[in-house]
This record gives structure tokens, C-alpha cells and sequence, in this order.
């Protein structure tokens, strides 16, 4: 999320970790959840571990930092030292190796929404950091482990409609086609941050909400966008298409809403927290799909796990499911005792959402 500041000229490379506790879903797609540590008040991580397995639905966790405690001693690297060959290595074998497969290790994502940065060399050594660490995972024997990276919407140059989404000139074919060509000759998918909370105006609310809604209506194509998240992810899709990439699956790596904010902000509020995050999970889990990928479901990560203290803003402090206690800010169907748990075996319908 460029906008709450999480980059830096060193980036972290950070793990999505598939069942680090042991997963109780077979469904064929995910609810995962950002687990961020920008606090001071968050419980052991060996108790948010048995929390999650125990009493949540969650099925997949991205953690952000290098907390020795959360994956015993993965450690900090710095984008341009992992993009050699002898380091990637290295990295692997101090921080991979030892942990899995007893830490279930889905996906490593190098950096954080890099071309935000409009950092040169951050971007210009993404890609060989990128093919410098899927090499040093095939060295180890180790072949199930995804290499990817999260990418904010500002990679766009045109998003409406969204069948004109186009990335950015001169970055189109000279970052974005060699990336996904990556993707597409390892199987790995292209992720991005999709988040309507930044996009939406007060007369837009509804849309961002997935709420009942008038919708936005496109000429050239005949489709009447209901939804913001759905126009945003089709955008995506459609400067992918451009490049010819349209066989590259999306993974949202990060969206959310947050409960509180301060008090001139609009649209902030727990009601609309609970709409949004509660209407994502639905929606992603129905299999409908968007208007220009039907019938499609999308491994989605919520932001976040827990409210954090230490972020600078009423609003960014305010994005959790839940508190450091463990009690929920609120529920949106994921936890197992609650009365609204969602069966991710059996998804509810888009009927359901309100």
C-alpha cells in the first residue's frame, strides 16, 4: 500500500506462507490476510499462529518484516545484493532451508510495490532479483515455492474504462513484458493492491462498497460496472492483455478498508469496514468472477490482520480485523465460532452480499 509509506530504499522481501499452521481448507481458492508488526502492543506470534489455525478461516498469512519470532531468523536483503546469483543462494540456504517444509513456504514476493518507488535501481534489479531467487529455489531441489511482487494501481496510465487499462508508457514493454513473461514461464502469478478506499469520491461510496448501486456504465464495451474493486482488477487485466499476457493469473495481494479515521475523513467508519472487507470475502469466494474474467475466483489477502499503533495516521492505525487482544474489531464471516462463518467449501453466493 504505497500510500501508508511501506516501502523503503532497502526492501524487505516478504512471505506469503501457505497453511503455516496446519490449513483445514480444500477449497480451490483463498482467504489470506496481511500480518503487519508496525506496533508495539501485538500478541507472541506462537499465540496469533494458534489463534489463526484455531479459530479463524484464514488459510494463508503474508508477513511483511523479518520477525525472528514469526519465522525464526528470516532475515532483512536488499533487492540489488539478491539479484547475483551466488547471493540468492546464500539467502536461500540462511533463510529458506532451514525452516521448510516445516514452515509451509507458498510464495516469496521481492519488495513491496517497487515501481512506486520510482527508485532506478530498485527497479532496474526487481526482474534479476526476481530470477535470481526462482534459480536458487530450483539449486535447493525446491520447485513449489512462487516468486512474485505486489504492484499498487499506480502502475496504470489508463484504468477507465477499464478496457482500456494500459501500464505505463515505457514501462509497459520494457518492465512489465519481461515480468510477465517471468510469471508466464513459471507458472507464478502477477500480484497487485487493488484498493477502492483510495479511489472512491462520496458520490462513488456504494460502488467501493460493493453495495447496491446504479452503476458505472461503459459505452464501448456494453458492461455496467457494479463494483470498483471489479473495474480496478479488469484495468489490471486488460494492460495485460495489451502486452499479451492475458493467460498470467492475478493474485490481490492487498486491499482493504479501515474501521476508523479522523473525523473530516469521509466514508471511514466501522459500518463501511465491515461492507467492504465482509463483501470482498464473498465476492472473491463466488466464482463470479469480474465482467472481463467470469467465472474466476482470486486468491485475496485483506488488510490486515491487526490494528497497528505505530502507523502514523487515525486511519492507518485503523485497517484490522482484529485487536491485539485477539478480539475482533469485527467479524466478516472468518471466524469459526462465529454465527456467520463462511464454509470455503462452500462459498455463498453474490445473493447473499448486502
Amino acid at each position: 500500500m504505497a500510500k501508508l509509506s511501506e516501502t523503503s530504499s532497502k526492501l524487505v522481501i516478504f512471505f506469503t506462507i501457505c497453511s503455516l499452521f496446519v490449513s483445514q481448507s480444500t477449497a480451490a481458492f483463498s482467504i489470506g490476510v496481511n500480518y503487519g508488526t508496525v506496533a508495539d502492543n501485538l500478541p507472541p506470534p506462537s499465540q496469533v499462529a494458534s489463534f489463526i489455525k484455531d479459530q479463524t478461516s484464514i488459510d494463508r498469512v503474508k508477513i511483511f518484516d523479518a520477525n525472528p519470532d514469526i519465522l525464526r531468523a528470516f532475515a532483512n536483503s536488499d533487492i540489488p545484493a539478491v539479484s547475483k546469483l551466488s547471493a540468492a543462494v546464500s539467502w536461500v540456504a540462511n533463510n529458506i532451508l532451514p525452516f521448510y517444509p516445516t514452515t509451509k513456504i507458498h510464495r516469496i514476493a521481492v519488495g513491496n510495490e517497487v515501481i512506486a518507488t520510482a527508485e532506478k535501481t530498485l527497479i532496474a534489479h526487481l526482474l534479476p532479483a526476481m530470477k535470481s531467487l526462482h534459480a536458487a529455489l530450483n539449486l535447493a531441489g525446491i520447485s513449489s515455492i512462487q516468486v512474485s511482487t505486489p504492484h499498487s494501481l499506480g502502475i496504470l496510465s489508463s484504468s477507465e474504462p477499464p478496457s482500456s487499462g494500459r501500464f505505463r508508457r515505457v514501462y509497459d514493454r520494457v518492465i512489465f513484458a519481461p515480468i510477465l513473461e517471468f510469471h508466464r514461464q513459471t507458472n507464478t502469478p502477477f500480484m497487485v493492491c487493488p484498493y477502492p478506499f483510495f479511489g472512491f469520491t462520496p458520490n462513488t461510496l456504494d460502488y467501493a462498497l460493493f453495495k447496491p448501486n446504479g452503476g458505472v456504465f461503459h459505452h464501448a464495451t456494453g458492461i455496467n460496472y457494479t463494483s470498483m474493486f471489479d473495474a480496478q482488477l479488469d484495468a489490471i487485466y486488460s494492460a495485460m492483455k495489451r502486452l499479451g499476457y492475458d493467460d498470467v493469473d492475478i493474485v490481490v495481494a492487498e486491499t482493504g478498508w479501515p474501521s476508523a479515521g479522523d473525523p473530516d475523513q469521509t466514508g471511514v467508519n466501522m459500518d463501511n469496514a465491515v461492507s467492504y472487507n465482509g463483501n470482498l470475502i464473498k465476492h472473491v469466494c463466488s466464482g463470479e468472477g469480474t465482467p472481463l474474467m467470469p467465472n474466476r475466483t482470486f486468491e485475496t489477502y485483506v488488510f490486515s490482520l491487526f490494528n497497528e499503533d505505530l502507523k502514523p495516521s487515525t486511519s492507518e492505525r485503523n485497517f484490522g480485523l482484529f485487536r491485539p487482544d485477539l478480539s475482533p474489531v469485527y467479524d466478516v464471516g472468518i471466524l469459526r465460532n462465529g454465527q456467520i462463518a463462511i464454509d470455503l467449501s462452500n462459498p455463498p453466493r453474490k445473493d447473499d452480499v448486502s
